[in-house]
């Protein structure tokens, strides 16, 4: 276990170490604790959901791989497990639920069927925890799925069936914002596309667009609910062509006045999704980001401190955007201890935006605008070697949670009296 009072002396270092370059570092820490990552539930359990027993994840360009022990199996364990791993995190965090996450008590509720009533227990006990709920409707591993388009389809019956779906996301997702008193996000994704190469891309847009436009007519006070729609390149089984494609979800979002997500592993790996945010934000009413780490593809690798979590964070702290852009995770592996997986990747998530506050923002604009790119790029690598490690060490010690690789430990623990017994 780490030694408080060498946490504390790291720290003080540190902090007179930024002071010299013009940083508050106490002022940085009180900025963080306005970060709020939703952490995304299905990590828990590889995206099964409780909609009917012994379901199991299919379809729709999804694909959670391993086996490791441990799977939450009921809603009492996903609810277990988050809040472990919040215990293992500084700040303050949200979570997101997809539709199949629902408290049906045993019965078959359809889709088209869901209520408030459904998810309710999860808003008590989010207000128990002093936690905001974010949410998503389930448009996959369904027989109305199975033919590759939801909102896209030409067959009318699948597609009023997902537009009520939808409607009906809106509206819990609605309630759980009014109740808990903070906006609660929904975010439509949809794994619409074709697997070869498609004659008639335009009718299914014309038909998505036809969707969206129903979805949208009723409308919910902004301080209840924050809509997205999210876009993507491709996916397992639509290789050819995804409908709602980056283009499409832009240019739909920025007309309707609503959120756009940008989703990390839904780009080709080249494009800089840092680099994204600073070119939407003039023109959307906010933005939500579901951080993955696509390896070759998407792949929803567990998130870790690399550049392009760096810059993510460097362009909404830059923008000074931390009320406008939206972080919730969105990976799942099965193939190491789920537990683990949300930690590190959370902690890879707050060490970036750590990182982004620390920087002396003023200073390199001034090299910047001076024509100075020599110094400018020199500096931006010398804050690669400064302390943000003992800043973030002395966050989680101020939380009360572990620093360093303590948390490590903990998890094994939880692995051993409650994770090996599942």
């Amino acid at each position: 276990m780490k030694d408080p009072k060498v946490v504390e002396n790291a720290y003080r270092h540190a902090k007179e170490e930024y002071a010299s370059i013009g940083v508050d570092t106490d002022a940085a820490l009180r900025t963080m604790d306005k970060v709020r990552i939703s952490l995304h539930c299905w990590q828990t359990d590889d995206v099964g959901g409780f909609e009917r027993p012994g379901a199991e994840l299919g379809g729709g360009g999804i694909q959670v791989t391993g086996n490791y022990p441990g799977k939450a199996r009921s809603i009492g364990q996903v609810k277990k497990d988050i809040e472990k791993v919040m215990s293992l995190l500084p700040g303050n965090q949200r979570l997101n639920l997809h539709a199949i996450y629902g408290d049906f008590g045993g019965e078959k509720v359809d889709r088209d069927q869901i209520e408030v009533k459904h998810f309710q227990g999860w808003i008590d006990w989010a207000k128990k925890l002093g936690i905001g709920l974010d949410f998503n409707p389930t448009c996959f591993s369904h027989p109305y799925a199975d033919g590759g388009y939801t909102l896209a389809s030409k067959n009318e019956t699948y597609r009023k069936f997902w537009v009520e779906h939808v409607k009906r996301t809106r509206k819990i997702a609605a309630e759980m914002g009014h109740q808990l008193g903070t906006p609660a996000g929904n975010n439509i994704w949809i794994p619409d596309g074709s697997k070869d190469v498609p004659v008639d891309r335009n009718g299914h847009r014309v038909l998505l667009k036809k969707s969206l436009d129903e979805i949208f007519q009723v409308k919910y006070p902004k301080e209840h609910l924050f809509d997205t729609v999210e876009c993507k390149l491709f996916g397992l089984g639509v290789e050819a062509m995804t409908v709602g494609s980056h283009e499409f979800y832009m240019g739909y979002a920025v007309r309707s006045n609503i959120g756009l997500c940008l989703d990390t592993g839904h780009f080709h790996p080249t494009e800089q999704i840092g680099d994204k945010i600073s070119s939407m934000l003039p023109f959307v009413d906010g933005l939500l980001l579901h951080v993955s780490r696509g390896v070759r593809w998407d792949s929803d690798h567990v998130v870790i401190f690399n550049d392009e979590l760096q810059l993510i964070a460097q362009e909404i702290v830059r923008a000074k955007a931390l009320d406008r852009v939206r972080i919730g995770l969105d990976y799942f592996d099965g193939s190491l201890n789920r537990i683990g997986a949300y930690v590190v990747g959370a902690r890879a998530a707050q060490l970036a935006f750590i990182f982004a506050l620390l920087e002396p923002t003023p200073k390199l604009l001034g090299y910047e605008e001076a024509g100075k790119n020599f110094e400018r790029l020199a500096f931006l690598e010398v804050l690669k070697t400064k302390p943000y490690a003992a800043v973030y060490d002395y966050y989680c010690a101020k939380n009360n949670v572990p620093v360093g690789e303590d948390f490590i430990g903990e998890i094994g623990k939880y692995e051993t009296e409650e994770l090996s017994k599942r």
